[in-house]
């Protein structure tokens, strides 16, 4: 017999505190027994399950392999999925991987360098209170498991959500319609002392409401890591032994020696020339290393020599920023690299656009659709549909590597989302434009910043496409160095500062103000204010290129694509959808097929009607407003058929199902004794419908038809 595990060998530990006017607890020992640390964190209703793993042995790899997942479950949410053919869950959502990566950005920073342990971390959302999103809770969760499990995870860390409430003041916790209604959904993670990681949907928000909301939210969250720290101050955590994996002190000695003399001034070049001389230095410098080591010792260590060569360029590039206040590149610390563009690239798509910023390059495509082709949306959070979507795609060849196609990655998923978050304020409202969109955007190359690079290219593919957007968007990336507390900040960053700074952040909007934001600290922690002031240099470095974007293109094209779908809705009586589907769909699929288009019927009486063809449009939209019209009083309705006649007057079918009574005084204006003396059954008769009875009875008149054209006819003369 083996061993069992007695669950009741460890008190359970449970820590709380007030936290927005609800209660956080943390709690352990509930759960998870085999698990290296787990945290069952609870706020309202909400309860997230955060579990570590973390291996004994370091790995032979050459980065941290670290992996943090957001695991939905429906029925958090008391919800089973709409899917009719799949009810577990499968692949995490586009929402889920989003936020996976939400909670990683903050969090791996914090690990020290050359750490190679295997560390895996997963929230589990167990319980999920609708009032708010419980991702900032799962944050707290992972980072109470990690804080716990004995690993150099220098933490903690919390986050917070924040946007404006109905009386516009700051706010967490809101429901997610406030936070739409609101004009910012802003989300801030931070350690004790500084800010690890922003990011942020706005509505043209002023950088100066920004940063405002970034230093309360830092401020309101820090009870969360104060629990945290109680919580690790009453459990006796074993720390675990570990080597780091750090180069060799004689292998960077050398590989600075080797170097010396052959960066600097001589490394200042453009991109491209500079990424070639930067790999034909490693290639000599691999050469004669190999020769003075031997092969194959120098086999052993060539990733050694490898890492210690990055260390070097990368103390390069800080020291050229530092001391002379000049970029790999050559560039000033707050120069743009050259730009390009252009629009209408391909002949058949509906919307194209090539955007080249230095060597970073995004072809974008758009495709216009009916809105029957929205996507549908239906995760533990969230039911409805998108409108917008935006796709990222960067294979290999865009870094000049040799790699295997396959499915987007969460890096493509999140690129991708942080583009179409950039676009979506702007985009026109669905009555004004009813349309599906997707937008495509192939990188072409890479180096540095391609996000911002598909936010422009997008924009203006979208207006090469005719959507009338509200305004034009462009976006860029930031990056920062710190020395002895003095901010060096960089615009449009490339990817050796990228690599070598302590911050990277992408800020995108328009003329107005910031309609999406990601910032991500490599440092553990920047106060506010140095926020802030990267925020005023990025406004410059968006207004230069959205001048650039508008040369090319000042304004939404005033007409698509003769390839795109051309869409007109018409506005009905919502009693009357009934009567357009028809019984068990056999109306509509009448309509559709005889007259070639797609149509769809919204529940407040909304109907789009979509074909690339005009005159299949209106023949489906006079067969709709047929099925649908009600009787106008006033309206003259013309040969219209006589379905009956009597001795008081004839009855008239002024349209299908709507017959009504022209009295026997009403059919001339001279006297008639007999109704069959004007009008027989079957004939073709001009009515004016004059009134309604409180009985729904239609009264119609064949004189006040006849006199009110002969009016018009001589007005008309």
């Amino acid at each position: 017999m083996g061993q069992t595990i007695n669950p009741f060998d460890k008190d359970i530990i449970k820590v709380e505190t007030e936290l927005c006017g609800r209660t956080l607890s943390l709690e352990i020992n509930r759960v998870g027994f085999r698990t290296t640390s787990s945290v069952l964190a609870r706020y309202g209703d909400t309860v997230v399950l955060g579990t570590v793993m973390v291996s004994d042995k370091k790995v032979d790899m050459d980065y941290f392999p670290l992996s943090i997942d957001y695991e939905e479950k429906m029925y958090a949410a008391g919800k089973i999925s709409g899917s009719r053919f799949i009810k577990r869950e499968g692949r995490p959502s586009d929402d889920a991987v989003l936020i996976g990566r939400l909670i990683d950005r903050p969090i791996r920073p914090l690990w020290p360098k050359g750490y190679r342990h295997e560390v895996q971390g997963v929230a589990t959302v167990l319980s999920m209170d609708p009032q708010f999103r419980p991702d900032v809770v799962a944050m707290v969760a992972l980072s109470a498991a990690f804080s716990l499990s004995g690993a150099p995870f220098d933490g903690p860390v919390a986050g917070l959500r924040v946007g404006y409430d109905q009386e516009g003041k700051l706010a967490a916790f809101l429901p997610p319609e406030q936070l739409d209604k609101g004009g910012l959904d802003l989300v801030v993670a931070g350690t004790q002392s500084g800010v690890m990681m922003v990011e942020a949907g706005a509505t043209e928000v002023s950088e100066e409401q920004v940063a405002e909301a970034i230093e309360f939210a830092f401020t309101t969250m820090q009870p969360a890591i104060k629990l945290q720290e109680q919580l690790i101050e009453k459990v006796d955590v074993a720390k675990q032994e570990y080597e780091l994996n750090l180069p060799d002190e004689s292998i960077q000695k050398t590989v600075d020696e080797w170097l010396e003399g052959k960066l600097g001034d001589d490394l200042r070049l453009p991109y491209p020339e500079r990424n070639v001389l930067v790999q034909k230095l490693r290639d000599e410098m691999f050469d004669e290393l190999s020769e003075r080591l031997g092969k194959e010792q120098f086999s052993e260590l060539r990733n050694h020599y490898h890492d210690a060569f990055q260390m070097a360029l990368h103390k390069d590039v800080r020291k050229g920023i530092v001391e002379d206040n000049v970029r790999p590149d050559g560039r000033k610390l707050s120069e743009v690299r050259m730009l390009s563009s252009e629009v209408g690239v391909l002949p058949r798509v509906h919307g194209s656009s090539i955007f080249t910023r230095g060597i970073t390059q995004a072809l974008n495509i758009v495709t216009l659709a009916p809105l029957s082709y929205s996507q549908m949306v239906d995760t533990m959070e969230k039911e409805g549909e998108r409108r917008y979507l935006h796709h990222y795609n960067a294979p290999g060849y865009t870094v000049g590597e040799v790699r295997r196609l396959g499915s987007p990655g969460r890096r493509e998923i999140g690129h991708g989302y942080l583009a179409e978050r950039a676009l979506i304020p702007v985009l026109p409202a669905e009555s004004e434009f009813p349309y599906a969109m997707r937008s495509v955007t192939e990188i072409m190359s890479q180096n540095g910043s391609t996000s911002m690079a598909a936010t422009c290219s997008s924009c203006l593919a979208l207006m090469d496409a005719g959507v009338p957007l509200k305004a034009p968007v462009s976006g860029i990336a930031m990056g920062l160095m710190m020395d002895d507390n003095k901010p060096y900040i960089l615009s449009d960053i490339a990817d050796a500062e990228d690599f070598a700074g302590d911050m990277d952040f992408k800020v995108a909007g328009t003329a107005k103000g910031i309609t999406a934001l990601q910032m991500d600290m490599k440092v553990h922690g920047l106060p506010v204010e140095i926020l802030s002031q990267a925020l005023q240099q990025g406004k410059e470095g968006r207004a230069f290129i959205l001048e650039h974007m508008l040369q090319t293109l000042d304004s939404p094209r005033d007409t698509m694509s003769p390839y795109a779908p051309r869409v007109e809705s018409i506005q009905i009586n919502p009693d009357k959808i009934r009567d357009i589907i028809g019984k068990g769909g056999e109306t509509i699929q009448k309509i559709t097929g005889e007259t070639g288009t797609d149509i769809d019927i919204k529940d407040d009486g909304t109907v789009m009607i979509a074909s690339p063809d005009g005159a299949s449009i209106e023949a489906a939209k006079h067969w709709i407003q047929t099925l649908t019209e009600e009787p106008e009083v006033g309206k003259i309705y013309v040969d219209k058929p006589v379905v009956s006649v009597m001795d008081f007057g004839a009855f008239v079918q002024i349209m299908p199902g709507k017959d009504g009574l022209v009295h026997i005084s009403e059919l001339s204006e001279d006297r008639v004794a007999k109704t069959s003396d004007v009008v027989k059954e079957g004939d073709k008769v001009t009515v004016k419908l004059v009134a309604i009875d409180d009985r729904g009875r239609l009264q119609l008149s064949m004189r006040a038809a006849k006199r009110e054209q002969s009016e018009k006819s001589e007005k008309a003369g």
